[in-house]
C-alpha cells in the first residue's frame, strides 16, 4: 500500500478538502501512474453532492486521468516506465460478458462497470478518483495518450471526449448528416469539434448566443438559441441527429419536434430530475429517444487517436488543486470555457 495526497469530499455536499488516501501495491498487471493532470466533469459534482442517489464517503472524484508510468507489474506488456497514459470513468469489469469481450465494457453485464470512483473492486475496497497524485489501474484499463496531445488537454477527452465521440460515431454522424450539439459546454464543446472532424454539418443549440463566437471557431457551422421561440419554427424537421449534452430536465417534446423521420435524439447529459415524454412526439416520424454511456476501451483509445490525428483536445482552464471547490460553483453557473483541469502537482 502507498500513502498518496488527495482532495476529497468527506460528506454528501461538503466542500472538497486536503487528505491522505492509500493506493494499491503495484500487482502483476498493473500500472502505477503519477497523475499530472485532473479533468473536472459535471458527473463529479452530481455524485459529490449525492445528486444521482447514495453515494461512498470520503469520495475522491475525478475520472478524467492524463499521467505518466511510474512503475509497471511483472506481467504487464502494454505499457513501460514513462509511457503517457489516461484513465477514464471505469477502472474495471467482469471482463467475461458478451459486451466485455465485444469491447463495451462501459455495458458490462457481469455486475456492471467498475466505476473510476465512488465504487467497490473485486476486491470489496473502495475506489478512488483522479483528484490525487497518483493512481494504481490494470493495464487493460489504460489508455496510451499519443504523443501529438499535451497532457493537460487530453485529460477530458477521457469522459468529455469520448462520451461524445461514442455516440457520433455510432449514429453515424458524418458528411451529409446534419447534427445538433444541444449544450455549449464541457461536453458540448467537444461535441462540436468531433462531430465536425467527421464530416457533419454541425449545429449549435445553446440557451443564449453568449457563445456563438466560439462555437463557430471550434467547428460550427450554425448556432441558435434556444431561448428564441422562432428557433423551434426555423429548425424544425433538420436534423438526423440531436445529441443533448443538457444534465438539466428539457422538453423533450420541444426538440424531438427538430428531427428528421427517423432522427435520433441522443441524451449524454443525465439530469438529476425525471423527464417526461409525449410518445406521439417519437411515434410521428418514427424517431428514436436513445441514451448513451462512455465508450469502451478500444473505442477510448480509437478516440484519442482521432483527436491527436485532427489536432485538438479540450479548451480548458488550469486551475490549483485549492480552487477546486469554486470551480464546483462555476461549473454550475457555466462560467468555464469550457473544460477546468486540476494540475495535480498542486495537491
Amino acid at each position: 500500500m502507498t500513502t498518496v495526497a488527495a482532495y476529497a469530499a468527506p460528506a454528501a455536499k461538503a466542500p472538497l478538502e486536503r487528505t491522505t488516501i492509500e493506493r494499491r501495491a503495484v500487482g502483476e498487471f498493473d500500472v502505477l501512474i503519477d497523475i499530472k493532470f485532473a479533468g473536472i466533469c459535471h458527473s463529479d459534482i452530481h455524485q459529490a453532492r449525492e445528486g444521482w442517489g447514495e453515494a461512498i464517503f470520503p469520495m475522491v472524484p475525478g475520472h478524467e486521468i492524463a499521467g505518466v508510468v511510474a512503475e509497471v507489474g511483472s506481467g504487464v506488456t502494454k505499457f513501460a516506465v514513462g509511457d503517457r497514459v489516461g484513465v477514464g470513468c471505469m477502472v474495471d469489469s467482469c471482463r467475461e460478458c458478451d459486451n466485455c469481450k465485444a469491447g463495451l465494457e462501459q455495458y458490462c453485464t457481469g455486475g456492471g462497470m467498475i466505476g473510476t470512483y465512488n465504487a467497490v473492486d473485486k476486491n470489496g475496497d473502495v475506489t478512488y478518483g483522479g483528484y490525487s497524485r497518483q493512481i494504481v489501474v490494470d493495464e487493460n484499463y489504460t489508455v496510451r495518450i499519443p504523443d501529438g496531445l499535451s497532457l493537460d488537454v487530453a485529460a477530458p477527452l477521457l469522459c468529455a471526449g469520448i462520451t461524445t465521440y461514442s455516440p457520433l460515431k455510432h449514429w453515424n454522424a458524418g458528411p451529409g448528416k446534419k447534427v445538433a450539439i444541444l449544450g455549449m459546454g464541457g461536453l458540448g464543446h467537444m461535441g462540436v469539434k468531433i462531430a465536425h472532424a467527421l464530416g457533419a454539418e454541425v449545429t449549435v443549440l445553446s440557451q443564449s448566443l453568449r457563445k456563438k463566437e466560439d462555437g463557430l471557431k471550434l467547428g460550427a457551422d450554425h448556432y441558435y438559441a434556444t431561448s428564441d421561440p422562432k428557433t423551434f419554427q426555423e429548425l424544425a424537421g433538420s436534423f438526423d441527429l440531436i445529441l443533448s449534452t443538457v444534465s438539466a430536465p428539457l422538453s423533450l417534446d420541444q426538440y424531438l419536434s427538430l428531427l428528421k423521420t427517423d432522427g435520433a435524439f441522443v441524451n449524454v447529459g443525465a439530469p438529476e430530475e425525471p423527464v417526461s415524454l409525449n410518445l406521439f412526439s417519437v411515434i410521428m416520424g418514427r424517431k428514436s429517444l436513445a441514451g448513451s454511456g462512455i465508450g469502451g476501451i478500444r473505442e477510448t483509445q480509437e478516440m484519442l487517436d482521432f483527436c491527436a490525428g485532427h489536432g485538438f483536445g479540450a479548451e480548458i482552464e488550469l486551475i490549483a488543486a485549492s480552487e477546486i471547490n469554486e470551480a464546483y460553483e462555476r461549473v454550475l453557473s457555466s462560467d468555464v470555457r469550457y473544460r477546468f483541469v486540476i494540475d495535480t502537482s498542486t495537491i
